[in-house]
């Protein structure tokens, strides 16, 4: 039987990667804080053996979640691989011992990180690697060259099938175009936070993904009497508006959003089918100017 193709359709990840538009974000994988293992492992594997029956090709994650539980999650449930599954990873960043996410941009850093993604997914090649230079949801200035070459040698090396980066700031995914293609990027968006929308726009008309993280403002939950005003009208939940209202702003968008529970998994799927007429969009991009 085939599995239905969740709201938003697919997208060419990269131009060769067909993945669904609404993915799944593995971060909740983990322990408490996104440190340790998850009270209900076996939750959490039947959460992922639902990403797939439900249709969604598309899972990000990363070695540092956790550290390494997420990953080793990931291949205990779903390894070996459906044809049509791809994964996406970061590397940039590494966990302390009080679960602190210090940067991890060295050479060495990077390669260990993208061996040991390698080796706990039980993969040759890894779709796609994002390289975060940022904070939480905040660029760091400065130039990303010398970390993203780093990566682009392993893309020829044939470990890395395409490559992305993550909170970055336009002027930063112009300096990595110039070493390397860029499939994607990962920035902090949402209804409330639109520094990118011209961003998003360009990479729209360049075919490149655009895939927002913290759709109702993540460690800060965004509060927006306008949104939960539209939520209720609709008879929905916020997080159904802000994922609709994502899906809808470019075909160029890529949602990941993230659940241990099966239940929220699947009202995260019916909510981003929710068609938002035009009047309802316009009364949402006004949330960001007010």
């Amino acid at each position: 039987m085939t599995a239905p193709t969740p709201p938003g359709g697919t997208f060419d990840l990269g131009g060769d990667l067909t993945v669904t538009r609404f993915g799944y974000g593995a971060m909740q994988l983990a322990g408490p804080g996104v440190f340790g293992p998850p009270a209900d492992r076996e939750a959490a594997i039947e959460v992922l053996h639902d990403v797939i029956d439900l249709g969604i090709t598309h899972i990000d994650t990363s070695d540092y979640y956790g550290p390494f539980v997420t990953n080793e999650i990931i291949r205990e449930a779903l390894h070996p691989y459906p044809d049509s599954l791809h994964i996406v990873t970061k590397v940039g960043a590494r966990r302390d011992a009080t679960g602190g996410w210090p940067p991890a941009l060295e050479p060495d850093d990077l390669r260990r990180a993208v061996d040991e993604n390698l080796e706990r997914l039980g993969l040759d090649a890894i779709d796609v690697v994002n390289l975060r230079v940022g904070d939480f949801d905040t660029p760091a200035p400065g130039s990303i060259a010398e970390p993203f070459t780093v990566l682009a040698e392993l893309q020829q090396q044939g470990l890395i099938r395409h490559l992305g980066i993550s909170t970055v700031t336009a002027e930063q995914v112009r300096e990595a175009q110039s070493i390397a293609p860029v499939a994607c990027v990962q920035n902090f968006y949402n209804i409330a936070h639109r520094v990118d929308d011209e961003l998003v726009d360009l990479l729209a008309a360049q075919g490149i993904a655009y895939v927002p993280y913290f759709p109702l403002g993540g460690f800060s939950p965004l509060q927006s009497d306008s949104l939960n005003a539209v939520a209720a009208r609709l008879e929905a939940t916020p997080m159904a508006v802000a994922l609709a209202w994502l899906l809808q702003r470019s075909p160029n968008i890529l949602l990941i959003p993230g659940t241990s529970s099966v239940v929220h998994l699947r009202e995260n799927i019916a909510g981003a089918a929710l068609q938002l007429p035009a009047d309802v969009v316009a009364e949402l991009d006004a949330i960001a100017g007010s």
